[in-house]
C-alpha cells in the first residue's frame, strides 16, 4: 500500500523522501506550504501535532494496521524497521547508526537551522546570533570530517539512515559561508552520496516549489513560520 508523505522541499522533508526512494516505498505526496500555513490545518494536526512536517501515514503499519508517524528521525527508523533495508543486523552497528542519526536531530538541524534564521531570515541582523550558530554550524562540520576520516559513512561502513538525515543539511554548506575545502572527509563524503541516483530523485521532491536561495520572506510568511501563531 501507498505511504502518503506530508512534507515541504526542505532539509528536512528532503530526509524522508531521500529514504522512501532509497528503500524503494510507494508514496503520495501531500504538499505541506509552509508559508501559506498548511501546517495550522487541523487535517494535519491529527498526524502532527507539532505542527512541524515531514510526517507520514502508512496503511500498512505494525500488523497491518495504520499507522501515522511525525519526525523525521523516528520515520526513518520506522522505514529501516518496516523494509529491513539500511537496517543492520549486527544490534551494535545498528545503535551506532542511531547515535549519529541522534547527533543529527539533536545537533546538526536545530544549529544550521538557527544559523540560517539568523543569517537570512532575522527580521534585524543580529551579529552574536549569526556568529554564535554560525560558529556552531563550523563546529559540527568539524565532528563530521573527523568521524568521516575514520569511516566511510557516519554509522560505519555502510550508507544508512544516519547519512540520509545529515547530507540534505550539509551539502548546502555554502549557504552558511562554509568551505569544505577546510572538511575534506565531508566533501568526499558529499560527493558520493549526491551520485546515488536515490538521492537524485529524493532532492527532486516538490522542486519547482522550493524557496531560492536568499529570497526574502513575505509578511505572510514570516508570520506563519515565525510568528504568533507557532504559539497555538
Amino acid at each position: 500500500m501507498t505511504i502518503q508523505l506530508h512534507v515541504w522541499p526542505t532539509p528536512n522533508g528532503h530526509k524522508v523522501s531521500i529514504a522512501l526512494e532509497e528503500m524503494g516505498l510507494a508514496y503520495d505526496v501531500h504538499p505541506v506550504d509552509i508559508g501559506k500555513g498548511d501546517q495550522f490545518k487541523p487535517d494535519f494536526l491529527k498526524i502532527s501535532p507539532n505542527n512541524r512536517m515531514p510526517a507520514i501515514v502508512d496503511p500498512d503499519g505494525p500488523d497491518g494496521k495504520p499507522i501515522t508517524l511525525f519526525e523525521s528521525g523516528a520515520i526513518l527508523i520506522y522505514l529501516a524497521d518496516k523494509t529491513g533495508k539500511f537496517r543492520p543486523r549486527d544490534q551494535a552497528t545498528w545503535y551506532t547508526h542511531i547515535q549519529w542519526l541522534m547527533w543529527q536531530m539533536g545537533g546538526v538541524g536545530p544549529m544550521f537551522g538557527q544559523a540560517g534564521h539568523f543569517m537570512f531570515y532575522a527580521p534585524e541582523q543580529i551579529p552574536y546570533g549569526v556568529e554564535r550558530y554560525g560558529n556552531e554550524a563550523k563546529r559540527l562540520m568539524k565532528v563530521a570530517d573527523t568521524r568521516l576520516g575514520e569511516a566511510r559513512f557516519l554509522g560505519g561502513d555502510e550508507y544508512g539512515i544516519a547519512d540520509m538525515a545529515t547530507f540534505p543539511w550539509l551539502r548546502l554548506h555554502e549557504r552558511y559561508g562554509i568551505t569544505t575545502s577546510d572538511y575534506p572527509n565531508v566533501k568526499r563524503w558529499i560527493d558520493e552520496i549526491a551520485a546515488r541516483p536515490a538521492v537524485h530523485r529524493g532532492l527532486d521532491l516538490l522542486k519547482d516549489s522550493a524557496r531560492p536561495a536568499g529570497q526574502p520572506l513575505s509578511d505572510e510568511e514570516r508570520e506563519n513560520m515565525f510568528g504568533k501563531k507557532q504559539q497555538g
